[in-house]
């Protein structure tokens, strides 16, 4: 197995599920950088589909990969002799390939420190090619958000029964960008979406603040835990969903909420995945100015 491929990637076999009749040109590259994660089933469901959706978008582009935790990339290849790139050996393959055109598509949340770096690690290969460029992560514009929240509003619509409170759960970080999770939740409320919450597993807002405010409405009797991150990895299943003491599950449990906790990353929903095909799209857009 080449190395930078597993049977997710979107080597030769999804690239000739996504030409729709056209050779996807060499020369034209999109490399989609994930975080990574050493789940099976979520990468496949979450990355994985995410990659396909772009293929299927831009068939006359190659789709590659490469993930940014080399703990992760360390653990699949010691696990499962399975070979991924970090960005470094990503972009260095595209340009070794005779790639041209290269966009760099991030599954990023948001713009943090990771995208940040990458944004700088692609500027110290932009001479390696001909054009390139980097799109947006997640949630960027004004669009993006009332996206966001279409797409997760609709996958939860059957729990919304007025005693149900939904509770989105992400990473959080120290970076100026956690804002866009009080952003997030702010306009949730603004249209309407009450019985909406917005969290984060390391920074605000956190446990308390969200247990705090389902206390303050005092109707709730359950509670539905997603992660509002694009795969369902170790957060999900450890902070939030896990039998420590101190996981959401166990804490809200404790105050007396019935409590489910859906596994299911971002990445798995299709209006998700066509905002990070938008975002490509507007980065190809670019290149031709």
């Amino acid at each position: 197995m080449e190395r930078g491929q597993d049977s997710s990637r979107p080597g030769k076999e999804q690239k000739e599920r996504g030409r729709e009749g056209r050779e996807a040109s060499s020369e034209q590259a999109i490399l989609v950088v994930s975080f990574g994660t050493s789940y099976d089933n979520s990468r496949e469901l979450t990355v994985g589909a995410i990659e396909k959706a772009i293929a299927r978008k831009f068939p006359d582009y190659e789709v590659r990969r490469a993930f940014t935790s080399q703990v992760i990339i360390n653990i699949l290849k010691k696990r499962e002799d399975l070979e991924i790139d970090n960005v470094e050996e990503a972009l260095e393959r595209a340009a070794a390939d005779g790639v041209k055109i290269l966009v760099v598509q991030p599954t990023h949340l948001m713009a943090g420190y990771e995208y940040r770096a990458l944004v700088n690690r692609l500027k110290a290969y932009e001479d390696r090619f001909e054009k390139a460029a980097i799109g947006s992560p997640l949630l960027s514009a004004d669009e993006d958000f009332r996206g966001v929240i279409k797409a997760i509003v609709e996958r939860t619509a059957s729990y919304d029964d007025g005693e149900t409170a939904l509770c989105f759960v992400g990473h959080g970080t120290g970076a100026d960008s956690n804002s866009v999770y009080a952003r997030l939740q702010d306009k949730l409320t603004e249209e309407g979406y009450g019985n909406y919450y917005i969290g984060t597993v390391e920074a605000e807002p956190s446990l308390n603040t969200v247990a705090k405010a389902l206390r303050a409405h005092g109707g709730y009797k359950r509670v539905v835990l997603e992660p509002l991150m694009v795969v369902a990895g170790d957060h999900a299943n450890h902070d939030m969903a896990g039998d420590g003491e101190d996981s959401w599950r166990s804490v809200l449990e404790k105050e007396g909420y019935e409590v489910e906790c859906v596994m299911e990353g971002l990445g798995q929903i299709k209006g998700i995945q066509d905002i990070y095909g938008r975002h490509a799209e507007k980065a190809i857009q670019g290149l031709a100015r």
